[in-house]
């Protein structure tokens, strides 16, 4: 059953050490879910963008949070690289492991399917096959390769994180929550051992039983917990509710490249929550 509880008890249910799944930023990141992380302190997390991250990524990288990183790319968009993460990778201060969107994706649906691993063949030519030694490389056993041959194909372990975060413009009474098109958040929520999502308002009805929602909802039966959050997702954006503060996240990029810079940001917009 689905727990209903304020932000800080969810943010005490992430453990220090656990491998989180962290939505892209076009699928509704949690900001005030990293931002009550980043308060209390968690420490040696194994992040999981799905398949890519941005400034959550960022600011937790920065703050000291995260022992690793899986990821297919770390980016601020147009405001440039991600200084924190870059500044670690560099450093050595974090483990990165290189991937790609399908194998992040494939990996995740092997533990939604409960098995062990699944094939992808469009990896096959990648140096990064050459830097992954828990990717294994197999002629395929059915032989039914380009022009009927058993050609290789890499076998990826599964992926089951611990939990898996996002927010979302709203759930229902039952613990059921919109995710609209966003079917990545299915598979993160399928894959992983648990589910905290961040909501903007707690409907007093259930989307299941209209037609209109219940294709767009994600399940409570997936759902662990869910804090209410209002404007959770800011500075990022969160489709039809408000835009992306791209001025916002253009000075958070520039003073991030430095130390000092970076730590007047937390002190300014993340010691209290807004």
């Amino acid at each position: 059953m689905t727990v209903f509880e304020g932000l800080d008890a969810l943010a005490t249910r992430i453990e220090d050490g656990a491998l989180v799944a962290l939505a892209p930023e076009y699928s509704w990141v949690p900001m005030a879910l990293i931002r009550a992380l980043i308060r209390r302190k968690v420490r040696d997390l194994s992040l999981l963008t799905v398949p890519i991250g941005g400034l959550a990524v960022d600011m937790l990288i920065g703050a000291g949070c995260v022992e690793s990183l899986e990821s297919a790319a770390v980016s601020l968009g147009e405001a440039g690289p991600a200084p924190r993460f870059t500044n670690a990778v560099e450093s050595g201060a974090i483990t990165m492991r290189d991937s790609t969107c399908p194998a992040i994706h494939t990996a995740l649906q092997a533990s939604e399917k409960g098995v062990a691993f699944m094939p992808l063949g469009g990896l096959i030519g990648s140096d990064l096959v050459k830097n992954r030694d828990d990717w294994k490389v197999v002629d395929d056993p059915m032989g039914l390769g380009k022009e009927g041959g058993g050609g290789p194909v890499v076998l990826l372990p599964a992926i089951k994180p611990d939990v898996c975060v996002f927010h979302s413009p709203r759930a229902d009474r039952d613990g059921n929550v919109w995710i609209g098109i966003r079917r990545e958040l299915v598979t993160m929520a399928h894959a992983s051992a648990s589910t905290l999502v961040t909501v903007e308002t707690i409907e007093d009805r259930n989307f299941l039983e209209d037609e209109a929602t219940a294709a767009g909802t994600l399940q409570s039966l997936y759902v662990t917990a869910i804090a209410e959050a209002k404007d959770g997702a800011r500075p990022l954006g969160l489709s039809g509710h408000y835009e992306r503060d791209l001025g916002h996240i253009r000075a958070y990029a520039e003073a991030a490249r430095t130390r000092q810079g970076f730590d007047a940001y937390l002190e300014r917009e993340v010691a209290q929550e807004k």
